[in-house]
């Protein structure tokens, strides 16, 4: 892992610094007069509420800059159509800065079946249509036209899915890198702190944000061909990964082996006209190293243009592929894709932020509350994570229907434990309404906490695209003694009473640490625990990378005897996708049954949702596998499109509700498994419908837009708690029936 970085808290303040701390970022002009400011240095556009709150990206954000001593100014959700709301701050010194918030503005506004949500969690009072679709380029158009000449950053997970040329799941159709429709100057992607930091000390010293071309996490437009200097080797991505049977011409060069070794006996060796007598100059291993790190420094892969993958599957599958095996911060290299008469670059993933960092990002001093404008208006994602502490970031599961490895990586980084524990002493002191009950430790997963490869040199040279997938691997530390201790501190903290465990449980990894579950069983479950198997089936795992099922059975039996052992009633909360890419008909059948054979009722599903850049979106729009080579004439995965089939598919996980019984009846037909339908136990559904149902029976099932349909965590930002909301009720078990269909409401 390369660790040449400066350190984001070391830099010397901008002279504003002498301004002081904000007790909120400012909104207005007035805000802004009794402050004593006559500018803003840094305008943030925020598609979200203002809660100035770590867990929130343009709070983090802007108090980090507040930090580096410029002074901020915040523009919540503005009008889009028209500038006006983009002036009200005046320009900014610098630059703007713009997101479209927390999450995806299109995941926000749109539930996978494309259907308008009818509500807004981020935003007071949840009302909806407070921002407008692809936030990040109406609002960067609007920063231009209110302000032209003035430079527009773009960041956030929005921006930083869309980087490439990219499957766009609304419009169903490829779309160019965000930076061609935003017009943007740069975009800052991943964990983009580092970067931004060194962006605005280096324009407030007078450089132009758009020729700054240099920096890691960062993607710009350049002049097609543009290197950054005559050393720089351009290599085609076909290099990297071959496209079998592919009507390109690729060569055959293989960019990852290291010549400076020398061969063994039988490999093949390229024919040449050269003298066999040559010098020989023997490098020693740092020498060997070194040399490698500058050539792949200066080595950019170019990959399919935009033109060629929005009209080529095997080539976008191609192309998705290359820029995942370029996602280690620690070898990967620049990627560069032509976009008609110009070229996007994105630099190298950035460096990940060391503890040290991680506890002074989080450590700034952010109000912890919404902007006193809100007033006594709700705000549902401030709600839900208000005493909760977030305490790492990244994963290294690579589950490929998740947007967290994209956007944050597959490096953990992890706060101190001094760092959290001050922060649930800040929730206990300065957050209104704490009673006393903490309702998370975690973020991306509740477990991957200091948890990463066991040896930098290894880490720093792999190209997995997963550590536990198809197994844990061998060099990955699975260790949970610090989580443990850190739960047993935080419990010992005066004024807690109960802390609850809400992320999402990495079960595959809790397992290697019987005393975690035991710790975790005992103090941290409130009678239910999240855990995501996401399906039974081995076809659509394998498409997932999620593990097979014998590590949710063994997860089970540990949670079972450690809730057993602590004298306590507990459920498992499974959470399964319907309509996965790789997921037949026959699968969700299986899956069904199993549901009802370990008597789980689904209250809500969640349908599979094409999110930009994600690999399982990969295979949505192309129908094939972008874990494996690409080929033309390859395996094709099988992608439930049809409405038809996602309605089945989502009427599988709710197979004790009525109203789906007709369409499963004729979907058993039709795969010839009548069998399934009768009365007894091991029948999956009854032969006709309840004579007397009731209004609510009738109901069951039919969503609820406000829950059943809340996106997410997956394509969230920054909550650290977990947000996918549907439920598995307390099992259900009856002795005797009260009659043939009682089993089945």
């Amino acid at each position: 892992m390369p660790s040449i970085a400066k350190p984001i808290h070391k830099y010397r303040p901008y002279w504003a610094k002498r301004f002081g701390v904000a007790p909120f970022l400012p909104t207005t002009r007035a805000e802004m007069d009794a402050l004593g400011w006559d500018s803003c240095d840094i305008i943030l556009i925020t598609g979200d509420a203002y809660i100035d709150h770590p867990s929130f990206g343009m709070a983090l954000v802007g108090r980090l800059l507040e930090a580096q001593g410029f002074r901020v100014g915040i523009i919540s959700q503005p009008d889009w159509h028209s500038k006006h709301d983009f002036q009200k701050l005046g320009a900014p010194n610098l630059f703007f800065g713009v997101t479209a918030g927390n999450m995806d503005s299109m995941v926000n506004r749109y539930t996978s079946d494309r259907k308008p949500r009818s509500d807004d969690a981020y935003t007071p009072n949840a009302e909806p249509n407070k921002r407008p679709d692809r936030a990040v380029s109406v609002y960067a158009q609007r920063c231009r036209e209110a302000y032209p000449g003035v430079g527009v950053m773009i960041g956030s997970i929005e921006a930083s899915l869309r980087r490439i040329a990219h499957f766009d799941y609304w419009s169903n159709k490829v779309r160019p890198s965000v930076l061609i429709s935003s017009k943007a100057d740069i975009l800052l992607f991943g964990n983009a702190e580092r970067a931004l930091v060194e962006i605005a000390h280096r324009v407030a010293r007078g450089e132009k944000l758009s020729e700054i071309r240099d920096v890691r996490g960062t993607a710009f437009i350049a002049p097609l061909g543009w290197k950054p200097s005559e050393e720089w080797a351009e290599i085609d991505s076909s290099t990297v990964d071959t496209p079998k049977n592919s009507d390109a011409q690729f060569t055959t060069t293989d960019p990852y082996l290291d010549t400076t070794q020398p061969t063994t006996e039988g490999e093949n060796c390229a024919k040449s006209d050269t003298p066999k007598e040559q010098p020989i100059k023997l490098l020693t291993k740092a020498e060997r190293v070194a040399k490698r790190d500058h050539e792949r420094l200066h080595s950019v892969i170019r990959i399919p243009a935009y033109e060629a993958v929005a009209h080529d599957p095997v080539l976008y599958a191609h192309a998705s592929r290359v820029l995942h095996l370029e996602s280690n911060p620690g070898n990967a290299r620049a990627l560069v894709q032509q976009h008609g008469e110009r070229d996007v670059w994105l630099n190298v993933q950035p460096i990940p932020l060391t503890t040290e960092e991680m506890d002074f990002v989080y450590g700034l001093p952010y109000a912890r509350n919404p902007h006193p404008s809100y007033g006594d208006a709700k705000i549902p994602a401030w709600e839900m994570i208000k005493y909760s502490v977030n305490i790492m970031r990244g994963c290294f599961g690579g589950c490929t229907f998740c947007s967290i490895t994209e956007h944050e990586g597959r490096i953990i980084q992890s706060r101190s434990h001094d760092s959290i524990l001050h922060e649930i002493e800040e929730i206990r002191d300065k957050t209104d309404g704490f009673t006393g009950q903490i309702s998370d430790l975690g973020g991306p997963t509740a477990n991957m906490y200091r948890l990463g490869c066991k040896d930098e040199v290894t880490e720093a040279s792999c190209r997995k695209l997963s550590c536990v997938y198809p197994d844990i691997c061998k060099n990955l530390n699975t260790n949970h003694d610090s989580l443990i201790e850190l739960y047993r501190k935080a419990r010992a903290i005066k004024g807690v009473k109960k802390i609850n465990i809400q992320s999402g449980l990495r079960y595959d990894l809790a397992v290697e640490s019987p005393e975690y579950i035991k710790e975790l069983v005992k103090y941290h479950v409130g009678g239910y625990l999240k855990i995501a198997p996401e399906h039974t089936e081995s076809g659509p795992l394998s498409k997932m990378m999620k593990p097979e099922l014998r590590a949710y059975n063994r997860f089970k039996q540990l949670f079972e005897q450690a809730s057993k052992e602590a004298g306590k009633e507990q459920y498992l909360i499974p959470y399964f996708i319907a309509a996965h890419p790789g997921t037949s008909d026959e699968d969700m059948m299986n899956l069904a049954l199993w549901l009802k054979k370990n008597n789980f009722r689904l209250d809500q599903v969640q349908t599979f949702l094409p999110t930009p850049m994600a690999m399982a979106t990969t295979m949505w729009h192309t129908q094939r596998n972008p874990l494996e080579k690409i080929s033309r004439s390859g395996e094709k995965v099988d992608i439930v499109k049809e409405e038809k089939r996602r309605r089945l598919h989502k009427a599988f996980l709710r197979y004790h509700d009525p109203n789906n019984w007709p369409m499963i009846r004729d979907a058993l037909h039709a795969m010839g498994r009548s069998d399934l339908i009768g009365y007894s136990k091991a029948h999956l559904i009854p032969p006709r419908q309840p004579a007397n149902m009731t209004q609510a029976a009738q109901n069951m099932g039919k969503p609820n837009a406000r829950t059943a349909h809340h996106p997410s965590k997956r394509f969230q930002d920054a909550a650290p708690t977990a947000s996918r909301t549907h439920l598995a009720a307390k099992p259900k078990v009856r002795k005797k029936p009260l009659n043939k269909l009682a089993q089945f409401k």
